[in-house]
């Protein structure tokens, strides 16, 4: 018999009607001779009452939890006394119940399932997803692609895709490889991102692409990484930096409004990437709160207490009254993160207690003048070379902010840009220099000077990343179109000739066959959905994700393969026990 409509699309307007529904059966109780139902899909979940007179109740006496059913029966309103407002008071009266299949006892309560180990809820993830967080993010997920599909296609983007086999040219992270049967010996890649391809197509003459791309990459993980993901890929020519970034404001804009029904504040605020070090400790800092650092290195400089007088950078951060215990912890995050120690004062009146009061005793009136910490309210101070120390603190920030909660009390989403990334920076490992995003961001052109020279680290890329909620959600750049400037990029990253031919050499010659001025952008769409969804893993937004250890349980891979497989490829596993 055909569906009359879909649970949650009942109206009052039904009230009275017969109606046809198909579903899970959600709960059943019995009660006084009578059965109630709890009869669920994607769309809502419904009570369903079987009288014991009824035609239906045998073969309703035989439903139980995730049994497939489906009821016939009258649309009502529920007594008076049971009614609350909302879907909720109406119910249907049984006249006929079919079962359309049975169902083994789930491994676990699907309405405890957020309560779960998420192992075993990512091995019954077919189970998992029928829970209403799970389909109400995954719904989201689908209106958000709809609104930017329906914003790109009105401003002009064509959707093209690029390949899933191509060239190993390492972006940052380990590529995942292909062995390739009909070439022995040689690997395709999976693409980490679309980046020459688009490039290309800015080339080929498109002019606005766009992609919901399918990535790789083989790096550790963690809550908001996946080694499969998706991003959203967009690329335009005769572009300037501006222009991306308004652009992308509007296209924000439009899903938060789409699929949220949130309005964003445009435009989003503009960070310099050294004033987000400086202030927050962070490149993508979470401005749903304040908290910013105060610079105090000219206090202390030529000063009596020698760990902030030799200092490269003292900062601090004023806090709320904290324990020991507190600041034991917070210490403990700051050498996490690459600090010494974690120094700290505590507000007595006009003066301070405690911690490194005895060395700062020149210094209070100023540090109560510059931090405005309140009485009892503690002061947390990093000293040392620049990068670790505003670092420690950004993340001692982050620390507070989940310890007292203080991104409560602003907007529900921030978002921001932040921008004048630094074009190279220094690889202490391997003792070179490394592209901070990627070899194809076009440096700022008041700085092709500076290439090859011992000042090549103050160089300015065209690079600007967006930030929501603390969370890098998408980063993009100009990209190099001069040929010569490409060439002196990869010199700056040690390529020699050969090798850059040997990486990129299609890719040099393509630039050399008329390439227009031209930029672009990828979001991280996983981690995107997560913040607005408020899920605390992008593992929640996606259908069927790996766990923390790259695997999936539910289908079991990665698995061995058999070996006539790996003789096709012209492949023999290695005895040997793998390194650690």
């Amino acid at each position: 018999m055909k569906r009359t409509a879909l649970i949650g699309h009942l109206t009052p307007a039904h009230a009275g009607q017969t109606v046809t529904l198909q579903g899970w059966v959600n709960r059943r109780r019995d009660l006084g001779g009578l059965i109630f139902l709890e009869l669920r899909d994607r769309s809502g979940v419904v009570q369903v009452q079987v009288e014991p007179d009824s035609a239906a109740f045998a073969e309703a006496d035989r439903l139980r939890a995730e049994y497939v059913a489906e009821i016939e029966g009258v649309y009502q309103q529920r007594p008076e006394s049971q009614r609350k407002g909302g879907a909720a008071d109406f119910e249907v009266i049984a006249v006929r119940v079919k079962v359309l299949n049975t169902a083994k006892t789930p491994p676990f309560e699907l309405e405890k399932g957020g309560d779960v180990a998420e192992d075993i809820r990512l091995k019954y993830r077919y189970l998992d997803l029928r829970r209403a967080d799970m389909q109400r993010n995954l719904f989201l997920r689908s209106k958000a692609v709809t609104a930017v599909t329906e914003f790109l296609d009105a401003e002009g983007f064509i959707q093209v895709e690029t390949p899933m086999l191509t060239k190993s040219t390492p972006e940052g992270a380990r590529d995942f490889l292909v062995p390739s049967r009909l070439n022995p010996g040689e690997f395709y890649a999976l693409p980490q991102s679309p980046q020459l391809f688009k490039q290309l197509l800015m080339i080929a003459g498109f002019d606005r692409y766009y992609q919901l791309a399918r990535c790789f990459r083989d790096e550790d993980l963690r809550a908001d990484r996946q080694p499969d993901f998706t991003q959203l890929d967009m690329e335009l020519s005769f572009v300037e930096q501006d222009d991306v970034l308004e652009l992308q404001e509007r296209l924000m804009a439009h899903v938060f409004r789409r699929a949220l029904g949130v309005e964003l504040t445009l435009p989003f605020p503009r960070l310099s990437y050294q004033e987000a070090m400086d202030r927050y400790g962070s490149d993508k800092p979470d401005l749903r709160f304040g908290s910013a650092f105060e610079d105090v290195t000219d206090l202390f400089q030529g000063g009596d207490f020698k760990a902030f007088a030799d200092a490269q950078t003292v900062k601090v951060i004023a806090a709320p009254e904290l324990t020991r215990k507190q600041i034991d912890e917070l210490e403990r995050v700051a050498k996490q993160n690459g600090a010494r120690g974690l120094a700290w004062l505590k507000r007595d009146g006009d003066a301070f207690t405690g911690g490194i009061s005895k060395f700062v005793t020149a210094q209070t009136a100023e540090l109560l003048a510059r931090t405005g910490v309140p009485e009892g309210g503690t002061l947390l101070f990093a000293a040392g070379e620049w990068k670790k120390a505003v670092s420690a603190l950004g993340a001692v920030r982050l620390a507070l902010r989940d310890l007292f909660d203080l991104a409560a009390g602003g907007p529900q989403f921030h978002v921001s840009w932040v921008v004048d990334f630094p074009q190279l920076e220094f690889d202490e490992d391997s003792q070179t220099w490394t592209y901070m995003h990627h070899p194809f961001t076009a440096p700022h052109p008041d700085d092709l000077k500076l290439f090859g020279t011992p000042q090549q680290g103050e160089i300015r890329a065209q690079a600007y990343d967006l930030v929501l909620n603390g969370f890098e959600v998408g980063g993009g750049s100009i990209r190099i179109h001069d040929p010569e400037v490409q060439t002196q990029m990869f010199a700056a990253i040690g390529f020699t000739e050969e090798q850059a031919r040997e990486k990129f050499g299609f890719f040099m010659d393509a630039l050399a066959h008329g390439t227009p001025p031209h930029g672009g952008i990828a979001w991280g769409f996983d981690r995107l959905i997560m913040v607005m969804s408020g899920a605390q893993s992008i593992r929640e937004v996606i259908a069927f994700p790996k766990n923390n250890r790259g695997a999936d349980l539910m289908a079991l891979a990665p698995s061995p393969v058999d070996t006539a497989q790996l003789g096709d490829l012209g492949l023999k596993l290695d005895d040997a026990a793998p390194e650690a």
